[in-house]
């Protein structure tokens, strides 16, 4: 279940958090301030300190008191861990101080101080150079990870029956070193009970005899498809006389499996094979492969069956990947494999999405351990293709060419080069089937193009084909495609080559394209659901050859299941609105007769028009109605502009964005004020909202909110209420709170001072080999309304999806070695926002897939702790760590057509977390916001980590209804808005590095180098000061 994506609020008169008046140094921590647990005070007054190299020490020991208890459900200590008796540094008594015993090895400290009476401790000091950091970052891990038990007995967990109502689960043991994600605490009740349909069926397997061997070819091919043709041969010869009579079925890669014991332990087979990709201009000529097949292991099924049960925690994911094998085996010699997705021209009608680019329909497959046994997650798709086309034709749709007979220019030259690289193109000028990949394309048109012959003599490309194959060339003022490498190049006109079918396009889309694709896919859910099913039977799973070998069997109806729906929250506006609070009713409200419970206060603000299109009195309308607009939405800015609307050239941006602050700062210089916010309405082509946003914030200091000149010409009055909510997050204020949070009754939120945060990290678009990744942190700095989220960010290695800079220490030449980090400046910045340091950490992480998490949960989890460990001694909040997935094929349908929102979907806030859950460990799908169009997508959060001992219910509800405090809108959206507001920095931070960028994103050619050498990461320009304790990102 791969994956994957916030805030509004306050009580009014905390402007200044975000401003950053605070003095430089931080005031101290409450005198007397607890610890963890529930014993002692701190010994000192000691403040968090960004600069200081050389606080008090931390102590942490190894022991453990009587009263250390190990929770079962994370095999880590409670919030009771011992104190330690040490005199030095501040030392946060938890728990008694008596009769300390030895704790396990594996049960070291997490939330808690488990310190030793012993003199031999461990120290960490802050800023030092010593091994300390190590030594946490062991015990972190050791905590993390759990140790082979003494005992294999096993305590069955029950599958839930149709009803969950006070179920308790209880937790089996482990049997393996793997790594411990928390169990399940028990299943929800909260919410109105329904039952929806899930894209999810139902796999029975038979007992078989399943065996795994090692496949090596020689020498190694690449391509899956060569690979699959040769075991085809392979199979075809050796079947009945090697294979005794067996249908294996194979990844593509390194693995065979088979129902049973093959008559060998390791055997060679000699396999000649047909070149159908000739690239040497000869006739076609046999190759010959040599096939290695070699036992490797007896797939165990009843360890399997354990797991579905709940006796056992480590997945057999061998296992579960043969039988995945098995099912996949027909569709992948079928059709074109995508990831995990099959596509093909008799799964769909193709449709044109233009730029000679086409859409062609599949469906996405997979098989998964569920409560219910194991599944198939079955999902209709849809993607882009190369149209098989003449790369003649090709290049005309791709730029736009009306004029035939004009020459590329060097730009459009390196877009072809772009898009055509790596393809497959068929020769049509002689005789026979040639295949060939396009390698690049060259530099000087085709009449220019020469070539030395087997004789030594020059030749024109032209010349050549005239004389050779009798072929007249029309477009020889355009290049030609080179094939072959750089030291022997062949050379072949565009004319004579057409696009092999079957090659998908995995470049961006522009907008046009993305809408057609969307226009073709987006389906209601009863014509989802039909497709679904409809597909199911035609597969025919239960009757393929290969399922019946291995005793497979699929039911062809999806899965009912229970679900519920919870309640929507009561959110709160400000006490001089006609109301003062709303209930929403499916997924959204009104706020046309409330205000802004915290409206930010804007003395200084300016306009400036880009736009040729837009008549300056129109220009000058919309903003005196913008402005109107916040202010009768309770906003306190002022009416009258620091300097008269600007008209400027769309062409100059840079010099007018930086002219407009140099006058707004001689102007305001006579007050002592600053430019807080400028309104830019948009030039009328696309490509200029990323260098405003850059210039504005990481240059100018200037919070900026851009605007569609279409949207300003049309004065709707909708349109500004969203603007004015996006603005007065951006200037410091809150649009609506959580009524339940004002009142401090959201369950491990309110009771107690706790930081929320939201990770994610965005990858640079498909195709493209470098280029830094960036991550983005967002975290919460108002307790209890958790609602303003300030934003940080930093560029790491390609693709890297763990974050690097969440702790680290840097060299000060001045300090020496001083510890930083996003998680140690975030919890820097809560304290000086709300004269709190947080007792309690809630990590809401994007965009992790299932195969990754135990790896980011080690790495982000020690930086935390390091983090946390670095501001003061013995400090270490308790941590609740919930990866947000988007990016799965789970579908949810209504079983009642009466039970649905306007759109046909399921309603907000249905929560699921049985049958189609994993079968032990804590997670849920939940769809928090109601649907638009087509079909939703439910969002997909697993605990991996849980300190705070949540229930099912209370991270349920709490997710739930932070869904409803997203600060851009005034509906729920679909992920929660920490790891959504997260998404948004990431994506804003992209703009700071990357080309010109239009302004859904989609980039453009030229401006900026921004392509790094493989291993070298460019850093991101930082956030103005000005700019960052804002929502900038909104």
């Amino acid at each position: 279940m791969s994956g994957r994506r916030g805030g509004r609020g306050g009580r009014g008169g905390r402007q200044s958090d975000y401003r950053g008046e605070q003095s430089s140094t931080p005031s101290p921590l409450q005198s007397g301030g607890r610890g963890r647990g529930r014993g002692g005070r701190s010994s000192t007054n000691q403040p968090y300190s960004s600069s200081s190299s050389t606080p008090s020490p931390a102590v942490y020991g190894a022991g453990s008191t009587s009263s250390s208890a190990i929770d079962p459900r994370t095999n880590l200590p409670s919030s009771s861990s011992v104190s330690s008796t040490t005199p030095s540094g501040a030392v946060y008594e938890v728990g008694s101080t008596s009769s300390s015993a030895t704790a396990p090895k594996t049960n070291l400290p997490s939330s808690s101080l488990a310190s030793s009476t012993t003199p031999s401790r461990a120290v960490y000091e802050v800023g030092s150079t010593s091994s300390s950091v190590t030594a946490l970052s062991q015990d972190v891990e050791r905590s993390l990870t759990l140790q082979t038990p003494a005992s294999s007995e096993s305590v069955p967990v029950p599958i839930p029956p149709e009803s969950t109502e006070n179920l308790p689960v209880r937790p089996p043991p482990a049997s393996s070193k793997a790594l411990r994600f928390p169990f399940r605490p028990g299943y929800g009740t909260r919410g109105m009970k329904c039952v929806v349909r899930a894209n999810h069926f139902l796999v029975d397997v038979a007992d078989k005899d399943l065996h795994h061997y090692d496949v090596s070819i020689s020498p190694e091919v690449i391509s899956k498809g060569v690979n699959r043709a040769i075991m085809k041969q392979l199979v075809s010869l050796y079947g009945e006389s090697h294979l005794a009579k067996f249908k294996p079925v194979y990844d593509g890669k390194k693995s065979l499996f088979t129902a049973g014991p093959l008559p060998f332990e390791s055997k060679d087979f000699a396999i000649k094979l047909v070149d159908k990709d000739d690239r040497t201009g000869s006739t076609r000529r046999d190759r010959e492969v040599k096939v290695t097949i070699k036992f490797a292991s007896k797939t165990d099924l009843y360890h399997l069956k354990q797991f579905l049960l709940g006796t056992q925690t480590d997945a057999p994911y061998d296992t579960i990947q043969a039988l995945d094998v098995v099912l996949r085996e027909t569709p992948s010699i079928k059709y074109t494999v995508v990831g995990r997705s099959f596509f093909s021209p008799d799964l769909g009608r193709r449709c044109e999405l233009g730029d000679g680019i086409e859409c062609w329909k599949g469906y996405y497959q997979s098989l998964r351990p569920t409560q219910m046994g194991l599944s198939l997650n079955l999902d209709v798709s849809a993607t882009s293709f190369y149209e098989p086309i003449p790369v003649i034709e090709f290049v005309r749709k791709y730029l736009n060419i009306r004029e035939q007979s004009r020459p590329l220019s060097d730009r459009d030259r390196i877009k072809i080069k772009k898009a055509l690289r790596g393809l497959r193109v068929e020769l049509t000028h002689s005789s026979g089937v040639r295949r060939n990949k396009i390698s690049g394309i060259t530099t000087v048109p085709t009449s220019q193009l020469t070539f030395v012959d087997d004789m030594g003599t020059t030749v024109s490309v032209v010349r050549y084909f005239q004389e050779r194959y009798r072929i007249r060339l029309q477009y020889t003022h355009w290049p030609s495609v080179q094939s072959g490498s750089d030291s022997k190049p062949r050379y072949f006109p565009m004319e004579v080559c057409k696009i092999v079918e079957g090659q998908r396009y995995s470049k961006k889309l522009n907008e046009r394209q993305v809408t057609a694709i969307l226009r073709e896919t987006c389906k209601r859910p009863n014509e989802r659901e039909g497709s679904i099913v409809q597909m199911v039977q035609q597969n025919k799973y239960s009757k393929n050859e290969f399922a019946v070998e291995f005793g497979i069997q699929v039911l062809d109806k999806p899965t009912s299941i229970e679900a519920r729906v919870l309640p929507a929250p009561m959110l709160k506006y400000h006490e001089t609105g006609q109301e003062t609070r709303v209930q929403p009713r499916v997924g959204q409200w009104n706020m046309m007769r409330m205000k802004m419970v915290n409206g930010a206060q804007v003395r200084f603000w300016a306009c400036v028009n880009f736009s040729s299109q837009l008549q300056p009195d129109m220009a000058v309308q919309f903003c005196q109605e913008l402005v109107g607009m916040c202010r009768s939405k309770g906003m306190d800015i002022n009416q009258t502009p620091v300097l008269d609307m600007m008209r400027c050239r769309a062409d100059q941006i840079e010099r007018t964005l930086i002219d407009v602050h140099d006058q707004c700062s001689k102007k305001l210089s006579q007050v002592q004020g600053k430019l807080q916010l400028l309104i830019v309405i948009l030039p009328d082509f696309t490509g200029t909202y990323g260098k405003i946003k850059r210039l504005c914030e990481t240059e100018l200091g200037i919070v900026s909110q851009c605007c569609q000149p279409k949207q300003a010409r049309k004065l709707n009055k909708q349109y500004m209420e969203n603007v004015s909510l996006k603005i007065n997050v951006k200037a410091g204020g809150r649009n609506t709170v959580l009524h339940d949070a004002v009142d401090k009754r959201i369950p491990h939120v309110t009771d107690k001072p706790t930081i929320i945060f939201g990770a994610d990290v965005t990858h640079p678009q498909s195709g493209e080999d470098t280029g830094a990744s960036i991550a983005a942190v967002v975290a919460s700095m108002d307790w209890p309304e958790v609602t303003k989220y300030r934003g940080l960010v930093c560029a790491q290695p390609h693709r890297q999806e763990i974050i690097q800079d969440l702790f680290k220490f840097v060299e000060d030449s001045k300090r020496g070695r001083v510890a930083t980090g996003m998680i140690r400046e975030q919890l820097i910045a809560f304290r000086r926002s709300t004269n709190r340091r947080p007792e309690r950490i809630i990590f809401y992480r994007d965009g992790v897939s299932e195969g990754q998490f135990s790896q980011v949960l080690l790495h982000e989890m020690d930086a935390i702790r390091r983090a946390c460990a670095s501001l003061e001694d013995g400090y270490l909040p308790k941590v609740t760590f919930v990866v947000v997935q988007k990016r799965h094929h789970t579908r949810l349908f209504p079983a009642d057509p009466n039970r649905t929102d306007r759109s046909g979907n399921i309603l907000p806030g249905t929560v699921v977390d049985t049958k189609i859950c994993h079968p032990t460990e804590f997670d849920f799908y939940l769809c928090s916001h109601a649907g638009i169009q087509g079909t939703s997508r439910p969002t997909h959060y697993h605990v991996l980590f849980d300190e705070n001992n949540f229930t099912a219910d209370e991270l349920q509800r709490l997710t739930n209804d932070l869904c409803y405090t997203y600060a851009r809108c005034t509906r729920s959206v679909s992920v929660v808005p920490p790891a959504y507001y997260a998404h948004l920095a990431a994506f804003r931070a992209r703009y700071y590095v990357e080309d010109d960028a239009s302004d859904s994103g989609s980039a453009s050619v030229g401006g900026r180098n921004t392509r790094e050498r493989v291993g070298e990461i460019r850093a991101l320009p930082e956030i103005h000061g000005n700019v960052k304790e804002v929502m900038f990102y909104c």
